[in-house]
């Protein structure tokens, strides 16, 4: 470990974790390496492929472009936690369901983008348009299956979830 260390606090996943981490750690790493929650990937390492994607305070944030530092006193849910939860079931079987995953590489940062966006029109009683998908999703990419399956797959759980509207 660097001599420039630092004493942080986070609720991961529920649980109150407490570490001593090198100050220039990203988010994504310290998930990783020191947890052991390997369900975020590390892809480009520059924020743009979306693989990376946590929730941080309820808001989806690149946990490649965020220093676990930042994250002192904050909650941080990781794909393991939504999937332990139930909170993503539906959004996994239509996956599965819909071949909207090939490699897996991509799946739990368009997973956890999604349900962000399922999350956000649900408040505002809307079933979200391809387009709309589309767009929420265009921070994730995928190089096996075209986007069609997992557009898809969340336009079919966004339907589900609004009780078939």
């Amino acid at each position: 470990m660097s001599d420039y260390a630092l004493d942080i606090s986070i609720i991961i996943n529920g649980e109150l974790v407490h570490e001593r981490v090198e100050a220039r750690k990203t988010l994504v790493d310290f998930l990783r390496e020191n947890l052991a929650l390997t369900g975020s990937h590390v892809g480009c390492e520059h924020g743009v492929c979306g693989a990376c994607t946590v929730r941080v305070d309820g808001e989806i944030v690149r946990g490649c472009l965020m220093l676990a530092v930042q994250c002192d006193g904050s909650t941080v849910e990781t794909i393991e936690s939504l999937s332990d939860s139930g909170e993503i079931a539906d959004l996994q079987a239509a996956f599965e369901q819909r071949n909207a995953l090939q490699c897996g590489y991509c799946t739990p940062g368009m997973i956890t983008a999604a349900q962000d966006l399922l999350k956000r029109v649900k408040e505002n009683n809307k079933v979200p348009s391809r387009d709309e998908i589309r767009d929420h999703l265009s921070g994730n990419y995928c190089r096996c299956t075209g986007y069609h399956a997992i557009v898809d797959a969340v336009e079919a759980v966004a339907q589900a979830r609004a009780g078939g509207k």
